[in-house]
Formats: C-alpha cells, sequence, structure tokens
C-alpha cells in the first residue's frame, strides 16, 4: 500500500494557513476577553479578518494563494475543521452533568417550556416568510424547519459557563437552574438536529425512520446516563495517562465512525462518547484532570481552527442582508426571552431573576456555531442563513454576557436570593 502525500511547498502553505488562523482567532480572543466578551466571539472575528469581508475582498489573489494554494487543501483545512467540532462536542459530553435539584423543580420544568418549546412552536410561522434567503441547496423544508426553530431556542452551555466562571456566581441557585435546563435543552435539540441531518441526506420523510433515529439518538444517551447512576465499579485499576488518552481516542473515533453508520452525526456521536468515558472512569481521581489536559489542548488549536474556520467562510459584503438578519435577531431573541418570561410568571420568583432568566437562556454561543456548521455542511440551509445564525449567536452571547455583568453590580445577591420574601 503507497499512500498519496502532499509535497513540501504544500505542506509548508498549509502550515502557514493553519498559523494565521490560530494566530487571528487568538489574538482576537484575547481582545474580546479584554473587554470581558465571549472569546468565541473574537476567535470567529479573526477567521473573518481573512475572508470575504476583510482580507479576501481587498487582496483575493493573496489570501487564494495561502487558503486556496493546492487543490486539496480545503480538504486538508476541512479535517482539521472536524476536529475542532469533534473534541468541542466530546469535552461537552464529558462536562455534561444532569443533576435534578427537586427544590427547584417546577422552575426547571418552567424555564425549559418557556426558553425551548414556547419559542420553537413560535418560530414555525415565520419559517415560511424566511424559507426563500435562508434555505440550502437540499431543498427540505422539513429540515430547514427545524433548523430554524433550533437556532431560536438553543442555548449555550459553554458560554454560560464561563461567563459564570468569571463573574463568580457558579454553584449559585441561578446558575445550577440555567445549566441543567440547557443540558436538557441541548440534548432534545441535538436529536432534533439529527434527524434534521438525516432527513437531507436520505431526500426523503419517513415517520418511522425520524422514530427510530429518536429512539435510537435518545436510548444511548440514556443508556450511558443509566451507566453512569449506577455502575459503581467502573475500573479501579490505575490506569497509566498514555494509556487513558489512547483508549479514550480509539473510543472517539470508533464509535463516532460506527454510529455515522447507521445514520447517527458526528457531532452527536462525539457528544454521546464524551458522556460514555465520563460514566466509565467515574472511579478514576485522574480522569476528569485528564480530560481537562484534553480539553487544554483541544481549546489551544482544533476548536480556535475550527472558530478561525467558521469565520473565514461569512461574507457580510456579498452573503448578507442587515435587514433579514435584524428581523430574525428579534424574531429569535424575543421568542426566547417572552417565552422564557410567560413561564415564569407561575412561579414565585422575583421580576428582575426572571428577566434575567430570559436574557441568559438567549446566549447561543458554541452550541448555535456548530448548529449552523453541521446544518451548512449538509446542504440544509443558505450560506446566508448560516452567516445569519453565526452572527446571531455572537450578539446574543454578548448580550447575556454584559447584562449578567450589569445585574451583579447593581446587586451581588441577585443571584443567590431568587424568590419573593413572603
Amino acid at each position: 500500500m503507497v499512500l498519496k502525500t502532499l509535497s513540501e511547498n504544500e505542506v509548508f502553505i498549509t502550515f502557514i494557513a493553519l498559523a494565521l488562523l490560530l494566530a487571528g482567532a487568538y489574538i482576537c480572543g484575547k481582545l474580546m476577553e479584554t473587554i470581558r466578551a465571549p472569546k468565541v466571539v473574537g476567535e470567529i472575528v479573526g477567521g473573518m479578518l481573512f475572508g470575504g469581508t476583510f482580507l479576501y475582498h481587498f487582496f483575493p489573489s493573496l489570501m487564494e494563494s495561502i487558503f486556496q494554494s493546492y487543490p486539496e487543501e480545503g480538504k486538508v483545512l476541512n479535517l482539521f475543521y472536524q476536529l475542532g467540532l469533534i473534541f468541542l462536542m466530546f469535552s461537552s459530553g464529558f462536562n455534561t452533568c444532569i443533576d435534578i435539584d427537586k427544590r427547584n423543580l417546577k422552575i426547571i420544568g418552567c424555564v425549559f417550556t418557556g426558553a425551548t418549546i414556547l419559542p420553537m412552536a413560535g418560530a414555525v410561522p415565520f419559517a415560511k416568510f424566511f424559507q426563500k434567503y435562508f434555505i440550502g441547496e437540499s431543498s427540505s423544508y422539513i429540515s430547514f424547519l427545524l433548523v430554524f426553530i433550533i437556532g431560536v431556542a438553543i442555548t449555550s452551555i459553554p458560554v454560560i459557563s464561563k461567563i459564570f466562571f468569571d463573574m463568580g456566581i457558579m454553584n449559585t441557585a441561578f446558575t445550577n437552574t440555567v445549566l441543567t435546563v440547557s443540558t436538557f435543552q441541548d440534548l432534545c435539540l441535538w436529536i432534533l438536529l439529527n434527524i434534521a441531518t438525516r432527513m437531507a441526506t436520505s431526500g426523503e420523510i419517513d415517520l418511522l425512520d425520524m422514530l427510530l433515529v429518536i429512539i435510537f439518538t435518545l436510548g444511548m444517551f440514556l443508556a450511558a446516563k443509566l451507566v453512569s447512576d449506577h455502575l459503581r465499579s467502573g475500573y479501579r485499576r490505575t490506569i497509566k495517562a498514555t494509556d487513558f488518552y489512547t483508549i479514550s481516542f480509539i473510543a472517539l473515533l470508533l464509535i463516532s465512525a460506527i454510529l455515522y453508520h447507521f445514520g447517527i452525526n458526528i457531532m452527536y456521536s462525539a457528544f454521546l462518547t464524551g458522556y460514555i468515558i465520563k460514566a466509565v472512569s467515574q472511579n478514576d481521581e485522574d480522569a476528569k484532570s485528564r480530560m481537562e489536559a484534553v480539553a487544554n489542548f483541544s481549546f489551544s488549536l482544533f476548536i480556535p481552527i475550527y472558530f478561525a474556520l467558521v469565520g473565514i467562510q461569512l461574507n457580510l459584503i456579498h452573503n448578507f442582508s442587515l435587514g433579514r438578519f435584524a428581523l430574525f435577531f428579534i424574531i429569535a431573541f424575543g421568542l426566547e426571552a417572552v417565552g422564557t418570561i410567560i413561564m415564569l410568571l407561575f412561579t414565585d420568583l422575583k421580576k428582575q431573576v426572571i428577566l434575567n432568566f430570559a436574557v441568559t437562556m438567549n446566549a447561543r454561543g458554541g452550541p448555535g456555531i456548530v448548529l449552523a456548521t453541521v446544518a451548512y455542511s449538509y446542504e440544509i440551509i443558505s450560506i446566508e442563513f448560516f452567516t445569519v445564525l453565526i452572527l446571531t449567536t455572537m450578539l446574543s452571547s454578548l448580550i447575556a454576557g454584559y447584562w449578567l455583568r450589569y445585574q451583579q453590580k447593581k446587586d451581588e445577591s441577585i443571584f443567590m436570593e431568587l424568590r419573593t420574601i413572603k
């Protein structure tokens, strides 16, 4: 067997392209952190610098000589793109914790209903209006509709967690409720996205197939949850760090490949694998720190490049309508906020706390970007809707971050004392 290789010049150009993407993501990410904005926003902007919005618009030949220098370069860069997505979801799966506080069960149910079910239902009538501009080449309306309503309702656990951590309010009543609801919400929405990609690939709507996909994907997660809750033995022998990493990566690649064969997209497979690794290694005191090392490496290389490659595809000059973006953003932000407020009016929460939940659940962050990139790669949505989803994600995350810091400045106890005093 003889494997084809890239020439030395092609390797050199690829390294230059990756270095520029990583540098742009790093510098812009740091700039965003200095103004207390989500780092992911800066990483996307770092990629935009080299795309059609900036440098490619003014120096197309130069940018093509770096990012499209040889026919296979796009595929090589896409491999890093896919690795970034896989490791992002793998880390998210490992850090997912479903732990319901029964005392807040009513609040959790109200937030979930108001931030997920109501806005998704409310978004359905608007999909037809945007269809002409937002649907992709697959022309699958049902797939497009699913992506549309997911884009309205999705919330980012990583971005919200980072904001909470920076503010020093982790493990408060407010943050625990938000993270619990976001976990259930993302699980439901990933299943819907998996159905959308399945239908876009098959080109037909098979209700039995859709039902089987739902049962299969939800069943795998529930099985992993049961293992996490009831398998107390796990493995007890001390495993070397290199063995832990190797076995975890084998599981990640193998499970993703096998599940893809059965119609489960790689994104959800990586998320599930991370959760399974967490369940199996629950008795290993070193597992968490080792996975943190994997996350640190991924967030230093693959994931910033992934976000930068998302940014480089954005073209705000040609593939963008400011009016349609503004309209979609108002609809998405408004539906999620209003839905959350309506449901929480049935609780005894303070009015300001209700408003905080409404704004916080609008932070779309990483999951919003994953939604856009996966849907665009399956040709479910157009390049314009891809751009709109990314910008909606960036703006909503900025608003949530600044709003929460403003609320903390006004009243430091607002995230701990949620209910009105009777």
